[in-house]
């Protein structure tokens, strides 16, 4: 049983990044930590490195979004030639050559996120005095954020969940920048760690310019500063806000982590507190089923709280990963329709119309994958309404953690929550069910229709240690063996290669 994050791992990070490329992947020169902090610019490029790796194909530019998770989550109908290597990740076999590549790379690259953010927690204090205007506790804040954050996806991916074993051995809580090894904490250390981490930058966050009135969140390519004030600031470090952990990003994820827990008070406190500012609006309907593809929202950006900014993401993912008809992602058509139930409540779901585009396979038809598809630049001045963005989280979430978290007390609040996402998804009939387990099934069913291709459900399936609904009308029994990804083999994580 392994007991600590080995050094030669830590070492490996530590040793990966340089002042010139932050965050490099390959190891070029160790960093000169005296040159990079001594200046306010050194510690904003450290913080945006660490955004960037995290952005990067390995882990939320790609397999952390579209990947891995919702090959798991039987998100996708694979052909059969299986050009992208993920069939057997769909069959949960944890032991194939190309699923053991992928996943390491996710535990590497979330570690080496959060070495270098804590690498900015340790300069950070000694050096105050560089910092302008809140920009110290902005830092600062984000980077006990994103610490959080990636921690709190290995121990989704890596480890049981709370409701299932709380006191069993998760992963290392790394909170050094440092050559020593790490123990081995359990679930419950880790999920009260990662609240530790979220609750300090919530505090530091306190006066983060999105609370402002005078921040008004809108797309980037309205004129009007009234209907957008997120890149009017003269400093570019405080613009676009939603591209980093902010204060209600971080709301969320307080609320998105004690839901993990079971702690329905405190994740529907955070919930609300995101509600009830008013400042994220639904997606307008007419920006949604626009006519032009410049002109359309496909992925609500005016509800995104955080995301992965991704200028590549629309190659990434168009050119070959949701490529034409079967040859790349795709879902059989009447696999949509029932997910989207359109033979029922979803004769208007807004999300299945936008989503999927209809193609002839010859024999058949299926659903191409189309959210992240756009103009590109060339197309002319206006290549789409938003930035390439891969959401992390979003207004819909935290209405559906808003609304399971308050059944048990307030069923009639909580069915208020779900409908309103439903509403603004072109889902007109109210939810009329007085149980709790027929509305958690709705809340699943919600969340994969609103979250299709973010990576979500399979952390959901695995919270509440639900049977996996899979294509066909198949269903997927919970177990630990589908639920918790081995950890990285001795060789892999010490770098040994067998002889």
């Amino acid at each position: 049983m392994r007991k600590s994050l080995p050094i030669y791992i830590l070492l490996t990070l530590l040793l990966s990044t340089s002042c010139a490329k932050w965050l490099d992947i390959q190891p070029e020169t160790e960093i000169d930590k005296s040159a990079l902090f001594t200046t306010e610019d050194g510690f904003k490029e450290a913080l945006l490195g660490v955004y960037i790796r995290g952005s990067k194909t390995d882990l939320y530019g790609k397999e952390l979004t579209v990947g891995t998770p919702e090959v798991l989550a039987q998100n996708y109908t694979i052909s059969s030639f299986d050009p992208y290597r993920y069939k057997a990740t769909a069959e949960f076999k944890y032991d194939d050559q190309y699923f053991v590549g992928r996943k390491d790379n996710i535990w590497k690259g979330l570690y080496h996120g959060i070495v270098n953010a804590n690498l900015i927690l340790e300069n950070i204090d000694q050096k105050r005095n560089l910092f302008r205007g809140d920009n110290y506790n902005l830092i600062k804040g984000e980077a006990y954020a994103l610490r959080a954050y990636m921690h709190f996806d290995l121990l989704r991916l890596f480890a049981p969940s709370f409701k299932q074993s709380a006191t069993a051995e998760a992963i290392p809580y790394v909170t050094s920048y440092s050559n020593l090894s790490t123990q081995f904490a359990t679930v419950t250390t880790v999920i009260d760690s990662v609240v530790n981490d979220l609750e300090k930058a919530k505090v530091l966050l306190e006066k983060d310019p999105i609370i402002s009135k005078l921040y008004v969140i809108g797309y980037p390519n309205e004129t009007d500063t009234l209907a957008n004030s997120e890149m009017t600031n003269p400093d570019l470090f405080l613009q676009n806000r939603r591209h980093r952990l902010n204060y209600y990003a971080v709301c969320a994820s307080l609320a998105r982590v004690y839901l993990y827990k079971g702690d329905y008070t405190k994740a529907l406190l955070n919930a609300k507190i995101i509600i009830d500012s008013k400042k994220f609006p639904w997606t307008n309907a007419t920006d949604f089923i626009a006519v032009e593809e410049k002109n359309k929202d496909k992925i609500q950006y005016k509800e995104l709280l955080f995301g992965w900014y991704i200028p590549t993401l629309n190659d990434d993912l168009n050119t070959y990963w949701f490529s034409n008809g079967t040859s790349g992602m795709h879902l059989d058509q009447n696999d949509t329709r029932t997910i989207y139930e359109i033979s029922t409540v979803g004769a208007t779901d807004m999300r299945y119309t936008q989503w999927f585009l209809t193609v002839s396979s010859g024999t058949d038809y299926v659903s191409e994958v189309v959210k992240y598809r756009r103009n590109s630049l060339s197309d002319g001045a206006a290549a789409n309404l938003h930035f390439l963005m891969a959401p992390a989280i979003k207004l819909s979430e935290v209405y559906l953690i808003a609304a399971e978290s308050s059944f048990d007390t307030n069923p009639t609040q909580a069915r208020q929550y779900l409908d309103e996402l439903r509403i603004n998804r072109g889902i007109e009939q109210p939810t009329t069910i007085t149980t709790k387990d027929a509305f958690i099934t709705e809340i699943l069913k919600e969340i994969r229709k609103d979250n299709y291709g973010e990576g979500q459900l399979f952390y959901a399936y695995k919270r509440l240690h639900r049977a996996i609904n899979g294509l066909k009308g198949t269903l997927i029994q919970p177990d630990n063996k589908f639920f918790v990804l081995p950890l990285p083999d001795d060789e892999i994580i010490y770098g040994n290669q067998k002889k």
